[in-house]
């Protein structure tokens, strides 16, 4: 049987590389006879550029503001004349130090970003792709803008170059599915600093609109990464799906017809996963071919029913098998190889069971 293994990173413990390495150790183990392939994968979250770079291309490294005071340094993707950029690594949740709170999803910025694509287009690309998601910053991409001089400046800038904002996130800027609504909480924010980020991004939303005669805040997309979008929007960027853009360069469609089987993964497997994002992507990409999913995920909080109309044959949650979540995130790698083992080990019986 020949297996593709294409799994996004989990969370802030595995990027998708040591995710991929994890799972294919444990499968080879549990089924030998396999012919199993690595191919991790990312929708423009963490992780992006490391993905990007396993099919070539010039890693580099910029000093760039960080998404509170410090400043941090930030990898981004060479190659030709396009840049990769990964939004994470310059204002990523994991870059705070510690665990999200009010004040620091009230302070996180992005103008680290704006940084990045600055040392970008001073290398001479003609394609800027920033990849979104996984950020502490909830600012609307004011940051960014502001680090690249202001709307104005930002635009003269840029105005020669393709920008494209890399996302699966379909969230708008405002409202109740806007980025302060939706990630807010998950970046240390409650009801209070909601409504302030809210505010913020309303008044600001006003100034996009008013620089560029286009309601780019309604744009699906504009939400991601606190709203960074909608600043790239402004600034004329296209919207492309991160893992499409992934899926192009690595190769993927060619690895998904020659496979009998592939895993996917994440940090949580749970509803938002539904709706876009890389894994049940890939599901859909792998089901073109008749080829059958299975997803380990660090935590799954959906039944067989919530994903029975995909080709998602099972999900599997590391929590589960290491016993607790804590095992899980400080032995990420050694229980994600061991549940991986334990399912190849099974498969037959399981797969002539369950479907």
């Amino acid at each position: 049987m020949r297996v593709i293994v294409a799994p996004d990173s989990f969370g802030e413990t595995l990027t998708a590389v040591e995710a991929a390495e994890s799972i294919s150790a444990g499968w080879r183990r549990g089924r030998p006879e396999d012919d199993v392939v690595t191919a991790p994968q990312s929708d423009g979250g963490p992780g992006f550029v490391d993905v990007l770079a396993t099919a070539g291309g010039d890693i580099r490294t910029a000093r760039v503001s960080g998404p509170l005071t410090a400043a941090v340094d930030a990898t981004w993707l060479f190659d030709s004349d396009t840049a990769y950029i990964e939004s994470a690594e310059a204002v990523g949740l994991g870059l705070l130090g510690g665990l999200p709170t009010r004040d620091t999803a009230l302070a996180a910025h992005s103008r680290g970003v704006g940084e990045l694509i600055a040392v970008a287009l001073e290398a001479g690309v003609r394609t800027v792709v920033v990849g979104l998601g996984g950020s502490c910053c909830t600012d609307g991409g004011r940051g960014l803008v502001e680090a690249l001089g202001g709307l104005e400046v930002a635009a003269a800038a840029t105005a020669g170059t393709q920008l494209v904002a890399a996302t699966d996130v379909e969230h708008v800027l405002l409202g109740e599915h806007g980025a302060a609504a939706v990630f807010g909480p998950q970046k240390g924010a409650d009801a209070e600093a909601v409504a302030v980020l809210e505010a913020r991004n309303a008044r600001w939303a006003e100034q996009l609109e008013s620089a560029t005669g286009k309601r780019v805040s309604d744009f699906p997309g504009a939400g991601a990464a606190g709203g960074i979008g909608a600043a790239l929007f402004a600034l004329g960027a296209q919207r492309r799906s991160g893992a499409d853009v992934v899926a192009d360069r690595t190769g993927q469609a060619a690895l998904l017809a020659s496979a009998d089987l592939v895993i996917t993964g994440e940090g949580k497997f749970d509803h938002q996963s539904l709706r876009g994002k890389l894994v049940t992507t890939l599901a859909s990409a792998g089901a073109a071919h008749g080829v059958p999913t299975l997803v380990f995920a660090g935590q799954v909080t959906l039944d067989e029913a919530d994903y029975a109309s995909t080709s998602i044959v099972a999900a599997k949650s590391v929590t589960d098998f290491a016993g607790s979540v804590e095992r899980a995130m400080e032995e990420a790698s050694a229980c994600l190889e061991g549940l991986a083992e334990h399912t190849a080990r099974e498969w037959n019986f399981w797969r002539g069971v369950r479907r």
